[in-house]
């Protein structure tokens, strides 16, 4: 018995050192088992590639949506019998009978492995939860209903159907690339390549439970990365379909200077180009040069002015004879066109590209162009290339052409073309209708197509299908542009569709204003978040069940998303009604506070909450610290402005932020770059600030770094030093915020800030909101009665934010008198005199309770 024993133990130990060697020797494809006809390689713990190659022959091949075939290592073990072979990672367990030919429910199984998560998979199960991708276009919708009979994909009638994304309730993801086209292995430039028709299968297993950040980032290391967009992206885009002439253009950019109206981007549509009969039409490659003379210094101007250019294309009818640069591209074609007759466009012919780029598209970046707006009438798919599609071919084409050969960043705005097209940024989701329902759709799109990692939707602000514009309607496309991933107005063309902020009554025109300075100032943080999609695959706007994964709620409230780690988005999209619009929202557990009111609100609960056409429901985390700009930024080109570091209310607590920094516009940004850790404390009556020392390098980065900071919702302090050393400050009454000046310091120096409050702390919740909207109704209540002559109680409310600006340690008794008349504010509008209807009319217009 002892012998048997032994021989087992032996026989026991052997295995494991097999299991072991097999790990060891293919750690670095990932290859766990391969033999004559099936292998596996372990991607990730939660991910998996099963191929089965009838004829031995797998494909290494980068394909569209699986560009890398190396991964990191990863620990797993192979046990390999006689009748079956095993993979197990900390995730799942395969199991695979040998010699049992194509893979079916009979011969191959996945099991969980996460005790927190069971499921077991075969092929052909279906998925009973997925939560959606994205899809193509927006053309033609009303919200998600195609209204127009133009749409290739769609018919009038039909409600949108978003495609299967990456994400399901189910916790595992099956993603089939059996039939997938690969990329050839051409060193200059990748190009199209069918995959061999042998009927084998190829495809990845996901394995993820809830955690579906994790699934992102895996998809990741298969599907390659979300770019990071050049800075200047991030700012506004200005953009009409409109035949805009030179001196237009210009006065349009004097306009946005005068009213102090920063942009990033001018947008010119189809008409630089000839359109008239005979010299163009939807498709054109020559500038018009009725309306633009002198192209080149138009653009110079432009970028004297800080805007980045783009232009309108419409490839499909090809190159006609009679554009500028025929001759060329004719020469280039050779034998495979007619001369003389105009040269089709077939997106798969790599020799018209290159001749497109070469003779057309590269001399005008030179000139000024930034990057492309891809917006053409095609058909969806290739001509030569079986199953291509124009829309995602044309995406990597662009892209990549920049990527590869271009001196920047490389940005384009196109239509989505399915899975892989996140390397591809950024969508244009096309001509949407001018609806409340159009805007009440859009935030779920957006958010939702985080779960293909398709993150920076670009929509027309405002809607586009259209014959007016609501001014309510586009404050509230404005609000939510804002805290969005792409900034851009946009409509038909049409005298009663100009969205120039100016042309509209000052009482939208200055909130139009101030979204988008709100945009503006909140670049740093939004940058910084961009940054994490790029390295965790976690886009911008995603939805709330990435965080709260367990909360029916956060599947439920799908209008609603994060934006960015701390900022939670609750959009109003629907009209006002008294003055007010409601909003019924979900706030996650914890405290949040509400950026309007300055209100701390407990979470895990539904509420309903009333917004005036200034006020927007924006939530962000209770003691968060985010940086900011100030409003002296007037484009995103520079690298090195001053950041306003925003310490925001919450019970005691250490908040944490890693400020990301880098050139803006270089193809470096993957190594060079620089990163700052912000840390907020909060205790008793003290809050401690550390600026951490900025870490990493860059081209161009300056030696310096300027901060300032600003605590919101705060009491006047008793004491502020900064490194030790005692700083003054000042008093901001209309935001109840301190704000202190910091010196620059070099990159190698860390600031720590303390800050010391009085021993009995004001409540100021609420007090912020609530002074905002008493001073708004007073200057109202003039208009109805311009003879008023304000008495005491109602006249201090008035007037709060000054005395408070002016004498801030007068702040807890300039508090409580406004505390206690504003809770006894019915009398104190009568002792004012006013009449039964005014004073309705004014508790109303505050909404009081």
């Amino acid at each position: 018995m002892m012998k048997i024993n032994r021989r087992f133990k032996w026989l026991s130990i052997l295995a494991l050192l097999f299991c072991t060697t097999l790990q060891a020797q293919e750690m670095g494809s990932g290859i766990a088992y391969t033999d004559s006809h099936v292998r596996f390689t372990v991607i990730s713990d939660g991910m998996v590639r099963m191929e089965y190659a009838p004829d031995g022959k797998f494909v290494d091949e980068p394909s569209f949506i699986a560009v890398n075939r190396s991964y990191p290592k990863t620990d797993f073990q192979v046990k390999k019998g006689k009748d079956k072979v095993e993979i197990i990672t900390g995730k799942m367990k395969l199991s695979y009978r040998l010699n049992s030919g194509k893979f079916t429910a009979d011969n191959l199984s996945i099991t969980s492995t996460d005790k927190t998560f069971p499921f077991t998979w075969k092929p052909g199960m279906k998925q009973q939860a997925n939560l959606k991708g994205t899809y193509r276009t927006l053309d033609g919708m009303d919200g998600n209903l195609q209204t127009q009979t133009w749409v290739p994909d769609t018919q009038k009638g039909d409600t949108l159907k978003l495609e299967d994304g990456l994400l399901a309730k189910d916790g595992w993801t099956f993603i089939d690339d059996s039939e997938g086209l690969l990329f050839d292995n051409d060193p200059e430039w990748s190009w199209v390549k069918e995959r061999p028709a042998n009927n084998g299968q190829d495809g990845y297993f996901m394995a993820y439970g809830h955690d579906y950040k994790k699934a992102l980032k895996d998809y990741t290391l298969l599907g390659g990365k979300m770019p990071l967009l050049p800075r200047y992206a991030f700012g506004y885009w200005w953009s009409r379909y409109w035949a805009y002439s030179d001196k237009e253009l210009r006065e349009l950019t004097e306009n946005f200077r005068s009213y102090r109206i920063p942009v990033d981007v001018m947008v010119i549509d189809m008409d630089w180009h000839y359109t008239e009969e005979g010299k163009g039409g939807w498709t054109g490659w020559t500038w018009n040069k009725y309306l633009f003379p002198n192209p080149q210094k138009l653009m110079s101007y432009l970028k004297q002015n800080g805007m980045k250019v783009t232009l309108n294309l419409h490839p499909a009818d090809g190159i006609a004879p009679y554009e500028e640069k025929y001759p060329e591209m004719i020469k280039d074609m050779g034998p495979d066109a007619e001369a003389g007759k105009t040269i089709p466009w077939v997106s798969s012919d790599k020799k018209l590209i290159k001749s497109v780029f070469k003779n057309i598209l590269t001399p005008m970046e030179k000139e000024g162009v930034d990057f492309w707006w891809l917006d053409w009438q095609q058909s969806l798919y290739d001509p030569q290339v079986k199953k291509l599609t124009n829309t995602w071919w044309l995406n990597y084409v662009f892209f990549s052409q920049m990527e590869k050969f271009g001196e920047h960043r490389p940005l384009l705005y196109h239509r989505w073309g399915g899975m892989g097209n996140h390397r591809y940024q950024a969508g244009f989701s096309g001509d949407a209708v001018v609806s409340w329902n159009s805007l009440n759709y859009q935030p779920y799109f957006s958010a939702t197509a985080s779960n293909v990692l398709y993150g920076y939707w670009s929509h027309d602000i405002g809607g586009h299908l259209g014959d007016r514009i609501d001014p309510e309607m586009y404050v509230r496309w404005m609000q939510f542009g804002a805290f969005s991933p792409i900034m851009r107005t946009h409509s038909q063309k049409g005298a009663a569709m100009n969205k120039e902020p100016w042309q509209f009554s000052h009482a939208y025109s200055d909130i139009l204003r101030q979204t988008i300075r709100t945009r503006y100032r909140l670049a740093p943080y939004i940058y910084t978040m961009a940054r994490k999609g790029f390295d965790d695959g976690i886009s911008l706007c995603r939805p709330l069940y990435y965080d709260y994964p367990e909360n029916n709620e956060a599947y439920g409230f799908r209008t609603q998303y994060m934006f960015g780690d701390d900022l939670l988005i609750c959009p109003a999209t629907s009209p006002m009604k008294d003055g007010y619009t409601t909003v019924k929202l979900w706030l996650p557990e914890g405290e949040w506070y509400e950026w309007h009111s300055g209100c701390l609100l407990t979470g895990n609960q539904v509420m309903e909450r009333r917004f005036t056409i200034d006020e927007y429901p924006v939530y962000v985390k209770a003691g968060a610290i985010l940086p900011m700009y100030t409003d002296e930024v007037m484009n995103l080109d520079n690298c090195n402005e001053k950041i306003m570091l925003t310490l925001f209310p919450g019970k005691a607590t250490t908040s944490t932020f890693t400020l990301y920094e880098d050139n803006g516009n270089d193809k470096n940004y993957a190594k060079e770059y620089a990163t700052t850790q912000l840390t907020a404390t909060r205790s008793g009556n003290a809050d401690e600030i550390i600026i951490g020392k900025r870490e990493g390098q860059y081209k161009d980065m300056a030696a310096n770094r300027s901060f300032g900071l600003k605590v919101l919702s705060a009491q006047a302090p008793q004491a502020i030093t900064v490194n030790g050393q005692p700083v003054d400050y000042k008093y901001l009454g209309e935001e109840l915020a301190i704000y202190i000046e910091l010196p620059s310091v070099p990159n190698g120096t860390a600031q720590t800030i303390q800050i010391r409050y009085p021993e009995n702390q004001v409540d100021l919740d609420g007090l912020y909101g609530k002074a905002r909207r008493i001073g708004k109704a007073i200057e109202n209540l003039k208009l109805r009665d311009a003879g008023i002559c304000l008495k005491e109680d109602l006249g201090c409310m008035g007037s709060f934010a000054e005395a408070v600006s002016y004498a801030p340690e007068n702040l807890p008794t300039l508090a409580g008198q406004f505390q206690e008349s504003y809770k006894n504010l019915p009398e104190v509008l009568r002792t004012q005199g006013l009449k039964e209807a005014d004073i309705q009319w004014f508790l109303q217009y505050i909404d009081w309770k």
